[in-house]
């Protein structure tokens, strides 16, 4: 026979200032737990949802990624007019050849600032990334000094607001529009004319081709095709597989997080424990009565336990209340991929919170089992002759 939950609730209740001072030590762990996995989470997510499954990039042969690719302009013509690129309806070849610049940027709250990438591309540029929209302003005029700013930039960094003036390259660049990219990589970008941006640094090549393909097996075809082309010296891959092997810069911060969270989770076990065993000493008299009422050494073990990981889930969940309002919030880290600045927002998912209730319960476990075995050992009459 199970001894009544409701005992165990009950004891949580009488003890409750002790119960509040381990839940509270469990919650703060489960709290940092949930807010380095959202960050892992939303890093992750800015990476995925930028790829469209029907764009292919190409890149220079061994090259991961667009800033340390270069592809000739020749190269762009011959790629540009293959079969499988898809076509607008005058007949123009959907393909985009884009050049990648990195500056460093003040931001609002660190002078020292940070690496920005800087993307000129073309009209058809703009036409293969529908889910980039202008919010504010308009789009920059090919062949002019003109840039448009994500949203995410413009809140971060200095002078990126419509009106007023960016200095890199050979002169001023006005802000002329703030545009919006749905949470994907492209909201840590700054936009411009490719032929612009070419002229003010001296580039003669490209850094990547951005195209579209007229279906799955037209992007396959054409991805091997230009593969195995010796004289292009090139590497494609879908769009959705290019961002998608940059959510490796999520690991450190993944990793980084764990390590932190175990540490903590360590000293909530420690705190479990403590008030564990406090509610066995206190309750010698209590363990010594049941078992005279017929309840086995098993029903004590694990009625302490149950009671332990009671405790902890409690710690679980306003854990988990703590750390909700971060959810949506901007942030920014270093992608570890081109070394710029990416802009994501914390994504605290139903399946994290799981996460964070299922890490707060094995805490109780663990720091209820000793406590819970100790008193599943107590003697009957030791037990009942306790003051």
């Amino acid at each position: 026979m199970a001894i009544p939950l409701k005992y165990n609730m009950r004891n949580l209740i009488v003890r409750r200032t002790s119960t509040l001072f381990t839940a509270g030590s469990i919650a703060l762990t489960v709290a940092v737990f949930l807010t380095m996995m959202a960050l892992a989470n939303g890093l992750k997510a800015a990476f995925i949802s930028t790829g469209n499954s029907s764009n292919l990039i190409v890149l220079r042969q061994n090259s991961d990624t667009e800033t340390n690719s270069s592809v000739t302009p020749a190269d762009f013509q011959n790629i540009k007019y293959l079969d499988g690129v898809a076509r607008e309806g005058n007949g123009a070849p959907m393909a985009s050849a884009e050049t990648i610049i990195l500056i460093n940027l003040p931001r609002v709250d660190n002078p020292a600032g940070s690496n920005i990438i800087i993307r000129g591309l073309s009209e058809m540029g703009l036409l293969l990334r529908p889910q980039v929209q202008i919010r504010e302003g308009r789009w920059f005029r090919p062949g002019s000094r003109e840039v448009v700013v994500s949203e995410a930039t413009a809140r971060r960094f200095v002078n990126t607001q419509i009106g007023e003036r960016l200095r890199f390259g050979r002169s001023d660049w006005n802000v002329v529009g703030i545009f919006t990219a749905g949470g994907t990589a492209f909201d840590s970008e700054i936009w411009c004319d490719v032929n612009q941006l070419m002229n003010d640094y001296n580039r003669t090549v490209y850094s990547s081709i951005l195209a579209r393909t007229t279906d799955v097996e037209s992007l396959d075809a054409l991805t091997k095709r230009i593969k195995d082309d010796r004289n292009l010296h090139l590497d494609a891959l879908s769009e959705a597989a290019y961002y998608g092997k940059q959510t490796s810069s999520a690991i450190p911060v993944q990793v980084l997080g764990m390590f932190i969270a175990v540490l903590m989770a360590v000293g909530a076990a420690f705190a479990a424990m403590n008030a564990m065993y406090t509610s066995v000493a206190n309750r010698t008299k209590e363990i010594g009565t049941l078992r005279v009422l017929g309840f086995s050494r098993f029903n004590i073990w694990l009625s302490f336990a149950i009671e332990s990981v009671a405790l902890s889930l409690l710690g679980g969940i306003i854990g988990s209340i703590v750390a909700l309002p971060i959810n949506g919030l901007t942030t920014g880290t270093t992608n570890f991929s081109t070394f710029s600045e990416i802009a994501f927002q914390f994504r605290v998912s139903r399946e994290l919170i799981i996460t964070g209730l299922i890490f707060s319960a094995l805490i109780g476990l663990v720091g209820g089992s000793l406590p819970a075995l100790k008193a599943a050992r107590e003697h009957i009459v030791t037990a009942l002759r306790a003051h």
